[in-house]
């Protein structure tokens, strides 16, 4: 026998009004009456029938999340500060991995909204101004990890791409590096995009530096080592002395590479930076310099701006976050100082 919430109500011998509040709005209930129906629902057994309560509110209890890469660790930091933020509200993640596929994020998107999630937590591959306005025809929340955004639009969290592509390319030529290369890609990618143009700035303000693009369909460990092995057959005369990767996995792959072939040090003939900072980095054959960004708080963010107006939709404000990256100097390029330090 399915039991429900009148069977509750008169087992415990209260209103159907009281044991609604207990579930949906507790803190409109004393604390006793809150002890006396959670009991009676534990022992009558009830489940609620959260699909029924949807059709009944207009939405869900759950926030949505969509990341490009889920093997990324960075993602996997950004997607758990985002379920702790949501569970501190009440409410749950689900996260659903694009793989940087634009069909595929268009297609968890329309399954969000299907589900009436309260809010879509998504990096998009693609501008999807005009889809995600959509979703608050719906009363759904977007948030955007990206940082051009209209302030007119949308909330967003993100990094400084550009100021952390300009720091890493710096560092690289003020430890002597001239033949810089970029890796990674898409470079379409607005966060990408970001990297290359500050390393590109970087690289201008030194007249004999030269910057080289290697544009990548991922960002994966596989992609690293087959760049890698590219710049293996090269002559040492048309190889790079400087690396920066479009984050850490790709890093990590060329490191893989250089180190199996006994033919490339690492930092005396390539010195080497990425970009996240992922746990991997430190535990790397070589530990790995790199540009960290607090992807966990990213998560944490996100969410917090999706809470903010789906309870306050009249008086909410977009606001962009941006948070700061941080140079971290470790073997790949510690070889040589900077000379400011």
């Amino acid at each position: 026998m399915v039991v429900s919430i009148r069977d509750v109500a008169e087992h415990v011998g209260v209103s159907l009004g009281t044991v609604s509040n207990v579930l949906n709005r507790p803190n409109t209930v004393n604390a006793d009456m809150v002890a006396r129906v959670l009991e009676g629902i534990r022992e009558l057994g009830y489940v609620r029938n959260d699909a029924a309560r949807q059709l009944r509110a207009g939405n869900s209890r759950t926030i949505g999340m969509i990341v490009q890469d889920s093997s990324n660790p960075f993602f996997a930091d950004m997607a758990r500060g985002a379920e702790d933020q949501a569970e501190v509200g009440g409410r749950m993640l689900i996260v659903g991995n694009s793989h940087q596929s634009a069909e595929r994020e268009l297609r968890y998107i329309d399954l969000f909204e299907e589900q009436r999630v309260q809010g879509v937590f998504l990096a998009p591959i693609d501008d999807l101004t005009e889809r995600l306005k959509q979703l608050r025809q719906h009363r759904i929340a977007p948030v955007l990890v990206q940082r051009r955004v209209s302030l007119d639009d949308f909330c967003s969290v993100a990094g400084d791409d550009e100021h952390g592509g300009y720091l890493a390319v710096k560092h690289l030529l003020d430890i002597g590096r001239r033949r810089i290369a970029f890796v990674g890609g898409p470079v379409s990618i607005i966060g990408i995009e970001d990297r290359l143009t500050g390393a590109r700035r970087a690289v201008d303000e030194v007249a004999e530096a030269t910057l080289e693009v290697i544009d990548t369909a991922e960002l994966t460990v596989g992609v690293g080592r087959s760049v890698g092995e590219q710049i293996l057959d090269r002559d040492r005369s048309r190889r790079p002395d400087g690396m920066f990767t479009a984050n850490d996995l790709v890093a990590l792959g060329l490191i893989q590479a250089f180190v199996m072939s006994h033919s490339i040090q690492i930092p005396d003939e390539i010195a080497l930076i990425g970009y996240d900072d992922i746990a991997f980095a430190t535990a790397a054959v070589v530990p790995l310099s790199t540009i960290r960004q607090p992807g966990a708080m990213f998560g944490v963010m996100g969410v917090s701006l999706i809470q903010e107006e789906v309870d306050s939709p009249d008086g909410h404000t977009h606001r962009q976050v941006l948070f700061q990256p941080e140079l971290v100097v470790r073997e790949s390029t510690a070889g040589f100082a900077d000379p400011e330090e």
